[in-house]
C-alpha cells in the first residue's frame, strides 16, 4: 500500500458531520440504537432536515480560512440516510427531506474550487437497512455478539447487505470521485465477513489514487486515533479526529467548546508525533456552522498562516528528551522547529543537538535570537540555550533553529 504524498503533507482536515440528527441535535445514529429514542421518533427528523442555509462556497471558504488542506463529510452516517440521491433505495435527503438535493456534488466541487482534497466519510454498517444483522445495541449484545462469539446470521440476507454496500459506495466513488474514504462502523462483523481485501481491490479498481482510513480491518493506508493525540504516536501515517467541543454532530445544548489555546496545542502535538489533526464541526439541519465553532477554525488558521514553515513541509518531531516542547523538522531537515506553549521567560535549552547553529528567530515576528552553548566535550554537545524573544505569541511561540547541514542528535551512543 503506497500512501498519496499529499496526505503526509496535509497536517489539517475538517470533519463534518451533518445528517438528520442535526434537527433534534441528538447524538448522531447513537440515539436510537442506544435507546434514548425510539428508531421511530428519529426518523420523524427526516421532516426537518432543510439544508436551506447550506453553502458549500462558505464552507470551503472557512476551511480554507483555518489552514486546512482537505475535508471530510458524512456522506452517510450508522442511521442509513445517505446525502445523495442513492439508487439503493429512498432512505436519502433528496426524496425524504425538505432539502430535496444532492448536498455532496456542491460540497465536492467547491472544496476542489478551493485547492482542498475531497474526503467522504462511509458507515459500513446501517441499521436502518432490512438485511443488516443489528439495528440497535440490544439487538447487537442479544444476539450472540459477545466478544469471542459467532454469529448466526441469514447468509443470503448478509449477501444481499454487501451487494447494497458496494453498489452505494460504487455511487460515491464513480460520481463524486473522492481522494479520500473515511470508514466507520466496521466492529460489528469480522474483516471475513465485510472481505475488505477485496472491497479495497475493487475500490482502487475504481479510482487508483484513493486513500483510505484505517477501518477496513487491516487494509487501511493510516491509523485513526479520536480525541486525543496519543502519547507514543504511531509509527506510520496517522490523523487524530478531534472534535471542537465534545460532540461530532450539532448538538444545541453542547456549549462547551474547547478554547483556541488547547485546539492549537492539540494541533501541535498532532504534526509533531507526524499526524494530521482532523478538526470536526457539526453543521445545524439548515447547513450553518455554527459561530463558536467558525470563529475557531479562523483562529487556528490565524496562528498556521503566522507560522506555516513549521507546519507544511515538516516531517515528525525529534525525539522526547532534547527539548521540553513538541518539534518539528523540515523536509530538508536543516531546520528545527520548537513549540514554546507558554511565553518563554528565561532561555530555552535543547540538549544533545550536535549540528552547528546558523540562526534562530521567533518565526512569527522574525526576531533574531542570541543564543549559546553550556559545556560538552567531544562527543557530548553540550546545552544550548536560546534566549527568550522580546515578543511572544499570543498562543503559542515557535522558535526555529536554522543548522548547517542537518539536524543531528547526540544520544548517548554515536549519533542519530
Amino acid at each position: 500500500m503506497t500512501m498519496q504524498p499529499w496526505f503526509a503533507d496535509a497536517k489539517l482536515g475538517i470533519f463534518v458531520h451533518w445528517g438528520i440528527y442535526a434537527v433534534n441535535g441528538i447524538p448522531e445514529s447513537w440515539s436510537f440504537y442506544n435507546g434514548e429514542i425510539t428508531y421511530e421518533n428519529y426518523m420523524k427528523q427526516l421532516d426537518g432536515f432543510t439544508a436551506s442555509a447550506y453553502d458549500a462556497g462558505e464552507w470551503a471558504r472557512l476551511f480554507k480560512a483555518a489552514g486546512a488542506r482537505y475535508a471530510v463529510l458524512t456522506s452517510k452516517h450508522h442511521d442509513g440516510v445517505a446525502l445523495w440521491e442513492t439508487a439503493e433505495n429512498d432512505l436519502n435527503v433528496v426524496k425524504r427531506t425538505p432539502a430535496g438535493r444532492d448536498l455532496l456534488a456542491p460540497y465536492a466541487q467547491a472544496m476542489r474550487d478551493a485547492g482542498l482534497k475531497v474526503g467522504l466519510y462511509f458507515s459500513h454498517l446501517d441499521w436502518s437497512h432490512p438485511d443488516y444483522p443489528f439495528h440497535s445495541r440490544e439487538e447487537f449484545e442479544s444476539g450472540a455478539a459477545a466478544e469471542g462469539a459467532d454469529v448466526a446470521e441469514d447468509t443470503q440476507a448478509w449477501e444481499r447487505f454487501l451487494k447494497f454496500h458496494r453498489a452505494q459506495l460504487k455511487e460515491i466513488v464513480e460520481g463524486y470521485q473522492p481522494d479520500l474514504l473515511w470508514f466507520d462502523g466496521d466492529w460489528e462483523r469480522p474483516e471475513e465477513r465485510w472481505r475488505m481485501a477485496e472491497l479495497r481491490e475493487q475500490l482502487t479498481a475504481m479510482k487508483a489514487d484513493l486513500v483510505f482510513n484505517s477501518r477496513l480491518l487491516g487494509h487501511g493506508d493510516y491509523a485513526t486515533p479520536e480525541q486525543g493525540a496519543p502519547i507514543t504516536p504511531p509509527e506510520g501515517p496517522w490523523e487524530l479526529c478531534y472534535t471542537v467541543n465534545n460532540s461530532w454532530g450539532f448538538q444545541r445544548n453542547d456549549h462547551d467548546h474547547k478554547p483556541i489555546s488547547l485546539l492549537v496545542r492539540t494541533f501541535v502535538e498532532t504534526i509533531a508525533g507526524g499526524g494530521n489533526l482532523l478538526l470536526d464541526v457539526g453543521p445545524r439541519a439548515d447547513g450553518s456552522i455554527p459561530s463558536e465553532q467558525a470563529s475557531r477554525l479562523e483562529a487556528l488558521g490565524r496562528w498556521i498562516a503566522r507560522n506555516e514553515p513549521a507546519v507544511f513541509g515538516t516531517v515528525r518531531g525529534i525525539p522526547a528528551g532534547h527539548v521540553h516542547a513538541p518539534t518539528t523538522v523540515s523536509a530538508d531537515r536543516r531546520t528545527l522547529y520548537v513549540f514554546c506553549y507558554d511565553p518563554p521567560r528565561d532561555p530555552v535549552t535543547i540538549n544533545g543537538l550536535t549540528s552547528k547553529v546558523k540562526r534562530i528567530t521567533a518565526l512569527s515576528t522574525g526576531e533574531q535570537l542570541t543564543h549559546r552553548r553550556y559545556g560538552g566535550f567531544d562527543p557530548v554537545p553540550g546545552v544550548l540555550a536560546i534566549d527568550a524573544p522580546s515578543v511572544a505569541d499570543p498562543v503559542v511561540t515557535v522558535l526555529a533553529v536554522e543548522v548547517e547541514g542537518e539536524v543531528e542528535l547526540y544520544r548517548g551512543e554515536g549519533r542519530s
